[in-house]
């Protein structure tokens, strides 16, 4: 209705205007306004439909889709599976420039960024290699900075990319779980993400999505669910039409819920994540959550989102239909109510809660509620230690010889913090809390020698006992970390060189028929810091795998004029301990 309104007024101005000029221009908006649609009718912004095509020319099955619930983050595209395999060819979604490039051992990988002149970004992360032209402009500026891992900004003019060209080929690089491709599309002004299939990626999806479990949330002094005070799970009901419902649940007062659900789509077997969760009470919409568009900067609040404590504790994922107060996301649709459902005595309600997928497909629970106010028998405790935090005021606390700072609204509500120290070893809360920005933890060492301090290093505990190294500041009597997680820490001592192996050949061995050089690199303590390649003298650029704790150094790289060559590899751990190896191979080409 609006396009043809628009399209009218727009043919009224054409038809006086004389000046050429402002005709083009106005058809020219014209045309591409056409080309424009809402995409899914859940979407309330409007997305080229017809502009992006499909990256890899196989038909598309995910392992992982838009706005999915990830550890700490929201997955901020789609994740497309490759067969299984590596060196897929990936082409570019739609014409423009490459942007940014960068390569990384985590994260993404190896990634490219193609700025398209209609607003938007393509993003194409854990490839494998970068075709010819980008490769070699890589390879340059990684030997200048003598740096595998590398983030460069290509201009307007330099890296021009066409519609269908071949840009690199799939891989599994960075924290890639197993081969694939990964797939975004991002406002290019905002750098916001949003979801590919608004722009007409189409995936093929017949099932709907399955809810697996319920659970029902006190959230008043004087509220309860069934006589139950704490998180309580509702048993599900599975109906003859596929939906869910539950027996009557008797309750009183500001309670919400949430659910753990996910979405299966045509061609595999993965577990993906919902595009909407909406929740009904007496027909009145309340909440609603739309995979859509969100900020990196906000995707921390994913944590408030879910039931962070039970996730920590059982790793199960509640994603909650009610909106916390310190939570600002912005997939949410406004609510008055925020989801929140407050019961009153004697009065009835029926509660709707509907996941849904891109394609439509959904599945229901329906959970009827009787409003009786009774007796709380099952009552969530709360310990109180002598560390009071008030989320909205910087804290601090100290015992023995240990020290933890708390910037303003580093947690998300106040609390009692459990907070116990035993020697070295320190307890800072549990990680059932999730936090919003990092906090401070100072070990007092003035009772070290110098010695030993230069060997030792802040390590973190997680529940299997196993301790990982974090970044550890050294002053002349104490050391200190900042960090974003709650739990154990403890003060430990690394003096073990690193290890350094050769995998794919012998010293004094002739490599002429060779594509490469492989060297293997671990460290059991503090962990690997850094680490350098050289032959005959200079510096070569090796991979690092750190999936695999593999170097890979392409022989190609470099023309041997010689017959015999010297590799040396040195690599130093996160205290200073180093571990040098030196071969030599034989080569001529």
């Amino acid at each position: 209705m609006f396009f043809k309104l628009y399209k009218k007024i727009l043919f009224s101005i054409l038809a006086k205007t004389i000046n050429v000029k402002k005709f083009l221009i106005l058809l020219f908006v014209l045309v591409n306004f056409s080309g424009f649609s809402q995409g899914n009718s859940n979407s309330e912004s409007i997305f080229p439909v017809n502009y992006f095509k499909k990256p890899l020319n196989i038909p598309l099955i995910l392992s992982g889709t838009f706005g999915e619930l990830r550890s700490n983050h929201f997955h901020s595209g789609l994740d497309i599976k490759t067969l299984g395999k590596e060196g897929l060819k990936v082409t570019t979604a739609a014409e423009g420039y490459i942007s940014r490039i960068k390569v990384s051992a985590w994260g993404y990988g190896k990634a490219l960024y193609i700025t398209h002149p209609n607003g938007y970004t393509s993003v194409y992360a854990h490839l494998k290699k970068f075709n010819d032209k980008i490769e070699a402009y890589v390879k340059k500026h990684q030997y200048s900075k003598k740096s595998f891992e590398i983030q460069l900004f290509p201009g307007v003019t330099t890296l021009p990319i066409k519609k269908d060209e071949i840009i690199a080929f799939s891989g599994n690089s960075g924290s890639s779980g197993g081969p694939h491709l990964h797939f975004e599309i991002r406002n290019t002004k905002t750098e916001k993400p949003i979801n590919p299939m608004l722009f007409g990626i189409d995936i093929s999806d017949a099932k709907k999505p399955r809810i697996n479990t319920l659970v029902g949330y006190s959230l008043s002094d004087n509220a309860h669910i069934n006589k139950i005070s704490k998180p309580s799970q509702i048993t599900l009901i599975q109906l003859k039409d596929g939906g869910l419902t539950t027996p009557k649940i008797k309750a009183y007062g500001k309670i919400g819920f949430g659910i753990n659900a996910y979405d299966q789509l045509d061609g595999a077997y993965n577990k993906n994540g919902l595009y909407s969760l909406t929740m009904l009470v007496n027909g009145e919409k309340v909440h609603e959550f739309n995979a859509v568009s969100f900020s990196f900067a906000e995707s921390k609040y994913i944590n408030l989102l879910i039931d962070y404590e039970r996730y920590s504790k059982l790793y199960q994922r509640i994603q909650k239909c009610f909106i916390e107060p310190s939570n600002k996301l912005s997939l949410y649709k406004k609510s008055d109510s925020k989801g929140y459902i407050t019961v009153e005595d004697g009065l009835n309600y029926n509660v709707e809660i509907i996941a849904k997928d891109f394609k439509g497909n959904k599945q229901k629970i329906t959970i009827p509620i009787e409003g009786k106010k009774d007796s709380i028998l099952v009552k969530d405790e709360i310990i109180k230690t002598p560390y009071k935090i008030k989320f909205r005021e910087f804290n601090k606390f100290q015992k023995d010889e240990i020290t933890v700072a708390f910037p303003k609204y580093t947690f998300y509500k106040d609390l009692f913090l459990d907070f116990e120290v035993k020697d070295s070893l320190v307890k800072v809360h549990s990680p059932t809390v999730p936090l919003s920005n990092y906090y401070t933890l100072t070990f007092n060492v003035s009772k070290y020698s110098e010695k030993d301090k230069k060997y030792m290093y802040i390590a973190s505990i997680n529940k299997k006992g196993t301790t990982n190294y974090v970044k550890t500041i050294k002053k002349s009597t104490s050391f200190y970390t900042s960090t974003k997680y709650l739990g154990n820490y403890t003060l430990l001592f690394d003096n073990k060189e690193p290890s350094v192996k050769l995998i794919n050949l012998r010293n004094e061995q002739w490599i002429t028929s060779f594509n490469s050089i492989k060297v293997k690199i671990s460290d059991s303590e503090s962990g690997i810091k850094s680490y350098k390649g050289e032959i005959d003298g200079e510096w070569i650029l090796m991979e690092y795998d750190a999936k695999t704790d593999t170097l890979t150094y392409n022989l190609n790289d470099k023309k041997f004029t010689e017959a015999k060559h010297n590799l040396k590899v040195t690599v130093i751990d996160n205290v200073g301990n180093a571990k040098t190896l030196s071969a030599t191979f034989y080569r001529k080409k």
